[in-house]
């Protein structure tokens, strides 16, 4: 075969592998459900979009091409064929939470901002594979959080649902002033909202299922307009324009402060989305890669920051949408994000019309279905730690800005799992019986004289539990001369210093005892930390053993090794005899 072969075949190889996943996007018995699916999808996230803008505090419109550009770049880019990346309810209550306006004279162009600062946080992380970081949350956390979400979801739309302009610091306080002005709101308003909710829930039960939000939404609006009902509508609060958005440019000076906040939208989106990566396989059965949806969400707020949306992240409700209207790839995202685009060119003057006490009680609609009983009580018999960190959480995701309480909530976790780390320490003292079978028991209070201890550890030996693995230690004490402890560390890659002055301590005391410490390790890198922190040179060389993959061969050495040196130090060569010396 000649060069020009080769080269000419290896071109259509390459050409193959970028058109095939393409065709396949396109094939007959898939095009039929995608569109349907992506129809559904996109029709329902028009009035979806408008709310998560109203839920933000921001002009509705933004809400509105977030979900256009996010659920079109995302289906793009993301790992998972079923991800709907829209604007999520906590998101949107972290984005009410920021003050935009005090950063600047062009809030449209911050929010924009934030979009493309929190998707570079996303990008980062996907890059870095910092996906296996969200377990360390806990889901006690978790659950205060977004139940507090939901509530907050509930309270913060009460005065578009009363028509009655609340005042107070925060959601809880504007709440109870509605509560205790409940003369001054508007009948037409209250009974709005009340129908929408009541349509929803009703029209969901019939064929049309998640459309009969659309249609609830449609019916309360159309009725205000034909009454005459003196409601508020979209168009008093925002121009809804019948063109597709421009791009526009970052502020780059509101960089700085839009950073925790970004943050904060970033693993709020990052969580939520790896839910989505873990319950919805792709069509080929594989599950998706975290980091790399990451990525995919990453790549949506870029691309919604330049064409003017707020922040975005993975949507289970969207996406469990698309996949029970019978999605069978990615394309039906695409399909989605066209329809949107469709709606605002052909019908963006009549999205004006839509009544914010609509929107509002289908905001307190998924407000409500956000609060999950269940969930809360399972928590709560985990036990009183489990129960008092998802109070803890659950408050103060009511009390102060969500973009903190976010901040809050993963220290919480963090520390939650550093103390629950640090307490399952334990010790063991593996014995050897004549056959060389070891079994397991707990270690003496003190060494003793001339034998030797074989010490097993036991679960986290970081920073934290080093207190913890010192206390469980046997003691060193006057009769302890002539021992030797051999601590096991086989499958240990890093302990940190702390973990070595423990060490370095416990082996002085066992030679100003006369006995010593012997320590065994597979990993290059322990031995590495126990020569940086000097307790190589207190325990010494030739008492520090590498173990190989025979499992317990270099146990087994250490050990005839230790037997030997307490025999030795147990029957000093003056008092053997000459034929004993020579052996």
């Amino acid at each position: 075969m000649t060069y020009e072969r080769i080269g000419v075949t290896l071109a259509q190889m390459q050409t193959r592998k970028i058109l095939d996943p393409v065709r396949s996007l396109f094939r007959k018995e898939k095009l039929k459900a995608d569109a349907v699916a992506g129809v559904v999808l996109g029709v329902e996230s028009v009035p979806d979009g408008l709310a998560g803008g109203l839920l933000a505090g921001v002009n509705p419109v933004f809400g509105l091409y977030a979900y256009m550009v996010g659920t079109f770049t995302g289906g793009i880019f993301t790992s998972s064929s079923f991800m709907a990346v829209q604007a999520t309810g906590a998101m949107a209550i972290v984005v009410a939470d920021i003050n935009i306006s005090g950063m600047g004279d062009d809030p449209d162009r911050i929010l924009f901002t934030l979009s493309i600062v929190t998707g570079l946080v996303m990008l980062a992380a996907g890059l870095l594979k910092l996906g296996s970081i969200l377990r360390f949350v806990s889901n006690a956390v978790m659950i205060g959080f977004i139940n507090a979400v939901g509530v907050n979801i509930i309270l913060g739309q009460l005065d578009n649902f009363t028509g009655y302009e609340s005042q107070g610091a925060n959601r809880v306080l504007r709440a109870m002033d509605t509560l205790f002005n409940l003369g001054q709101a508007h009948f037409g308003t209250i009974a709005i909202g009340v129908s929408t909710i009541v349509l929803i829930v009703l029209l969901e039960r019939t064929k049309l299922k998640a459309l009969g939000m659309v249609v609830a939404i449609v019916a309360t609006s159309a009725a205000v307009v034909l009454l005459g009902m003196e409601v508020a509508q979209l168009l008093d609060i925002a121009d809804i324009p019948r063109s597709l958005p421009r791009p526009v440019l970052p502020v780059l000076g509101a960089v700085p402060a839009l950073l925790i906040p970004a943050f904060s939208l970033a693993f709020i989106g990052l969580v939520q989305g790896a839910g989505i990566s873990a319950n919805f396989p792709n069509p080929d059965g594989t599950y998706p890669v975290a980091s790399k949806d990451f990525i995919g969400q990453g790549a949506a707020n870029i691309a919604v920051g330049v064409f003017q949306g707020m922040p975005v992240g993975g949507s289970m409700s969207a996406s469990s949408l698309v996949k029970s209207a019978g999605a069978k790839s990615r394309l039906a995202l695409l399909i989605a994000g066209v329809v949107m685009a469709i709606v605002i060119l052909v019908f963006g003057s009549a999205v004006g019309y839509i009544a914010m006490p609509a929107l509002a009680g289908l905001l307190m609609t998924v407000g409500y279905r956000t609060v999950k009983p269940a969930d809360i009580k399972a928590v709560w018999k985990t036990g009183s730690m489990q129960a008092t960190v998802m109070l803890v959480t659950f408050s103060l995701t009511m009390l102060i800005a969500l973009q903190y309480a976010v901040l809050v909530g993963v220290g919480i976790s963090m520390i939650l799992y550093i103390i629950n780390q640090s307490n399952q320490v334990t010790v063991k003292r593996w014995l050897y019986d004549e056959s060389g079978r070891h079994r397991e028991v707990d270690p003496p209070a003190t060494v003793s004289a001339h034998e030797v201890i074989v010490i097993q550890p036991y679960g986290s030996l970081f920073f934290a539990a080093a207190p913890v693995f010192e206390e469980a230690l046997p003691n060193v004490g006057r009769d302890s001369s002539g021992s030797v402890v051999i601590l096991r560390l086989r499958g240990r890659s890093d302990l940190g210093s702390t973990f070595m002055d423990v060490l370095g301590r416990y082996a002085e005391e066992l030679n100003a005892a006369g006995s010593k410490l012997v320590i065994i390790s597979a990993d290059e890198s322990i031995h590495q930390q126990l020569a940086a922190t000097r307790v190589t040179a207190v325990v010494g060389t030739e008492n520090i053993y590498t173990s190989d993959e025979w499992v317990g061969a270099t146990l087994k050495r250490a050990y005839d090794d230790a037997s030997v040196w307490v025999e030795a130090n147990e029957h000093p060569e003056h008092e053997r005899s000459p034929d004993d010396r020579d052996t």
